[in-house]
């Protein structure tokens, strides 16, 4: 979820019985708390501490299960929701033919490293931002409006999940890469991340001191700032490998995202269905069979386009996509055509969760 810069006035104020809770404290601890607290005990578990091999269930679970599933969520609020599809049918035809064509270009006149080397900054980008965006919906939440306030709470959120990147790329080559080994540029120098760090701690014993003093308190957001400092940490700075990263990382990026579209796309279908708006259709139909039901056809989607992507360009798992082929120079149109769904997502995201952009976001949180 991209958050861009808005002025309080853009943002859902405090509203109903979830006092600063988003979804309601029960939620809110397990989507947030309860991932991190899981994610954490998975990765001492794991074999980036005790050695051994990547077990392949956090591949499936991780990558597929959860962070394909969320990116394809955002049909769910978009194509599937026929007030919103009608509201900005322009748009939300151009963004997806526009991330294929730039795509496609992309690829062809640098080549996959190029194309690949985007992909992972714009999901850094994207990663890093919807944390922000949580913490932006906390103080909205809670009815802060301070300007210093809203700059060390900004600079706190950034830092947590930017200190660990630039660590990163001060630190290659890692045994694990954002997407594929080489996307990220080497030479940043060590004392960068260094220097970085001190402002980080700085910046995050000013966040705590404040937190003490503040009142109301607002718990969301601090549940939201310490699951992003623990998790980014351990994932990148304090571990080097692929499963730790994944199981901090992507769960907690993915699963408190689709609470988020699966809150948002059942009130929005509720409000349609009482008003008679329109009539139901595929996604009114899978929201009103609950929760097991909606992630049951993420999940199949996920599924497929991991099927294709394992069959046609990785060749990585034919135990469970079965054999590949070969597609030689349809390479350079199937990769961008694929990445489209996840590209789109990052681009749509800026769009969907800003109340300038999005008046219905405020009633149907």
């Amino acid at each position: 979820m991209s958050e861009p810069h808005r002025s309080p006035a853009d943002l859902p104020s405090v509203q109903g019985g979830r006092g600063p809770w988003l979804f309601g404290r029960t939620v809110d601890l397990a989507v947030f708390g309860g991932t991190t607290l899981v994610a954490l005990v998975l990765a001492s578990l794991g074999p980036d501490v005790r050695g051994g091999l990547d077990p392949e269930w956090s591949w499936i679970v991780g990558v597929m299960l959860v962070d394909v599933a969320h990116v394809w969520s955002t049909a769910f609020i978009v194509y599937l929701d026929p007030v919103e599809w009608k509201r900005r049918k322009a748009l939300y035809v151009g963004v997806p033919l526009a991330c294929f064509a730039t795509g496609v270009a992309l690829f062809a006149i640098g080549g996959a490293l190029a194309f690949w080397r985007v992909v992972a900054y714009l999901a850094v980008f994207h990663f890093i931002r919807q944390q922000y965006g949580w913490v932006m919906l906390y103080r909205a939440r809670n009815g802060e409006h301070d300007r210093a306030g809203r700059l060390l709470d900004s600079a706190t959120i950034y830092l947590a999940a930017l200190y660990p990147v630039v660590y990163w790329h001060a630190h290659l080559p890692r045994t694990f890469a954002w997407m594929k080994q080489g996307d990220f540029v080497v030479g940043v120098p060590a004392w960068l991340a260094t220097s970085l760090g001190w402002v980080y701690v700085a910046v995050l014993a000013a966040y705590v001191a404040r937190a003490f003093v503040q009142r109301p308190v607002s718990w969301g957001k601090h549940l939201v700032v310490a699951t992003t400092a623990a998790c980014w940490y351990v994932g990148i700075v304090a571990t080097d490998g692929d499963y730790t990263f994944t199981v901090t990382n992507v769960f907690v990026h993915g699963i408190p995202y689709l609470a988020l579209v699966y809150v948002y796309a059942r009130n929005a279908d509720r409000e349609a269905t009482s008003a008679r708006a329109h009539p139901a259709g595929l996604g009114s139909w899978i929201l009103q069979r609950g929760a097991i039901v909606f992630f049951a056809s993420l999940w199949l989607v996920a599924y497929v386009e991991e099927l294709i992507w394992d069959r046609a360009i990785w060749h990585d798992r034919s135990y469970l996509f079965g054999d590949g082929f070969e597609v030689g120079a349809a390479t350079i149109v199937l990769v961008p055509l694929l990445a489209t769904p996840q590209l789109a997502h990052y681009v749509l995201d800026a769009f969907l969760w800003r109340r300038r952009s999005n008046p219905r976001v405020g009633r149907l949180l």
